[in-house]
Order: C-alpha cells, then structure tokens, then sequence
C-alpha cells in the first residue's frame, strides 16, 4: 500500500482553504461593514496567537526591527489585501471576480521577484503573463459593463499589489520569531489598522445572523489560524514564485464555490477570461510547480 506523503497534502489544503475565503468574506460583509469586521477578526486571532506565543514558544524576545518587519506583513497582508477584498466585496464585486484579481497574483509576484530576489522569467513565462493580463480584462471589462463599479475594481487591484508585495517582503526578510509571535504581530498590526478606518469611515452595526457568525469563527479559525499558517510555511520551504503558483488554482475553485453556495452565475465571456487567465498564470508557474 503507497503511503501518502502529508507535505504533499498541503499545498490542497491551502489552495481550499484560501478558496473558500472568498465565499465567507462575501457573507460577513454582507452583515457588517468591512472594516469594522476585520478589526473583529483579527483582534481574536491576535489573543489567540498571543496566548501561543507565551505558552508554546521558546523564545519570547521580540527586537525592534522584527517587530517592524512583523508589523509591516500583517499591514501588507492583512491590512491592504484583505481590507481592498473585503471593501470591494462590500461594493458589489462577486466573489469570483475578486478571487480572479487577487489570484494574478503569481504574474505580479513573479515580475517582483525577478526584480528583488533575482528569480528569472523564461519567454514562454512572459507569454503568460500577456494572456493573465487578458483573461482578467476581458471579464473585468464584461463586468464593468453588467454594473461593476470602478471603485470595486481598483480596491480589488489594491489587494492584488498588497498581496504580491506581502510576499516578496516576507521572503525577502525571513523571521527569527516563531510562527506564533510573527503572526501574533500580523495580526496586532492588521487589528489597529482596521479599526482606526472603521472609527474614521463606518458605522458600526453588525448582524449577529447565524450565516455571519458561522462565515466569521470559517475565517478566524480555518483561514487566520489554518491557511495563513500554511502559507507562510511555504514561503519558508519554497520559492516566492512556487508559492504564488499555488494561486492559480483559486479562481476555478472559488467560483465553483460561490456557484454553489453564493449562487452566483456567470456569462460566456467570464467563463472564457477565467480560463485564458488560468491558462497565463499557469504558464507563468509552469516551471515552478512542486505540488
């Protein structure tokens, strides 16, 4: 009997994981104003993570400059990326098409990581990253005919910068904290920020609906202390550009998700840009892929 190596089973775990996020974000913000949902979040997960830190972790000093870099992550990550998907989410944008524009993240990582880390792109690389670019434009222009507001889009573009600069930063600096102190100060730093444009912008009303508390303990729980976990174990036992890989396989799976849970539909020309985007971005990772 072949024995299934468990490392192998990560990158699935993560990709369906981080799938489903999109489904639950549209769900909260469908109860609660963004901001003011992520401050929430993320004030849990840093308690928790900070109960970690105390009582399992072996080294308890914290300098200034990891706390910096710490905090700068959970800004990138966390603030920016999840506070642009989230406010697009709650301007209307479907939870497949905020999935697809965050998911180029793989072409937009791999230019940086050429740039910064010195990871080399192929020809046939740069034909992939013209055909994400094109995918994504032909159902983003679909969309912004069918009522996509611009204001949607460029949040969405903001969380898709935020994320492929949060992982050429995280690679780039590594961390001497453990998983839990690091992500203790994501998490701090993403809770402050949150709730400083949640005070400024919002008001606070929140649906205490079964859907919202069930979408909400989904993303404190699977994605902040589950999939986020496993992603930064991956970018420290791969390649930036082997990690972002993992990314193409979000749009397809997060729009099978919102189409059977969020029941959302899609035209022909969302169909064909989804997969000329897959298409790119696979072609972008081709030579990267581990799974």
């Amino acid at each position: 009997m072949r024995v299934v190596n468990i490392y192998n089973t990560i990158p699935i775990i993560f990709v369906t994981l981080w799938s489903s996020a999109f489904i639950t974000s549209k769900i909260i913000v469908d109860n609660a104003p963004p901001f003011l949902s992520l401050s929430i979040r993320f004030g849990i997960v840093a308690f928790l993570f900070f109960l970690f830190f105390i009582f399992f972790s072996k080294r308890k000093y914290i300098s200034f400059k990891s706390f910096k870099n710490a905090s700068i992550s959970g800004l990138l990550f966390h603030g920016f990326y999840l506070g642009g998907v989230f406010f697009a989410l709650s301007k209307g944008i479907s939870a497949a098409l905020i999935a697809l524009i965050v998911s180029l993240q793989p072409i937009l990582t791999s230019f940086l990581a050429k740039v910064y880390l010195n990871e080399n792109l192929s020809k046939f690389q740069w034909i992939g990253i013209l055909l994400g670019f094109i995918g994504a434009i032909i159902i983003i222009v679909s969309d912004l005919v069918n009522g996509l507001t611009v204001v949607a889009f460029f949040a969405g573009i903001v969380g898709l910068v935020s994320s492929s600069l949060g992982i050429i930063w995280q690679k780039k600096i590594g961390s001497d904290l453990s998983l839990a102190g690091n992500n203790f100060l994501q998490a701090l730093s993403a809770t402050i920020f949150h709730l400083i444009l949640a005070v400024c912008f919002e008001k606070f009303f929140i649906n205490f609906s079964y859907d919202f508390i069930l979408a909400m303990s989904w993303q404190i729980f699977a994605i902040s202390l589950g999939a986020f976990l496993i992603l930064m174990w991956l970018l420290a036992n791969n390649k930036a550009n082997e990690t972002s890989t993992l990314f193409f396989l979000i749009p397809p799976i997060s729009a099978l998700l919102a189409f059977l849970i969020l029941e959302e539909t899609f035209s022909s020309f969302d169909l064909l840009g989804l997969f000329i985007s897959c298409l790119g971005v696979f072609m972008v990772s081709k030579k990267q892929i581990k799974i």
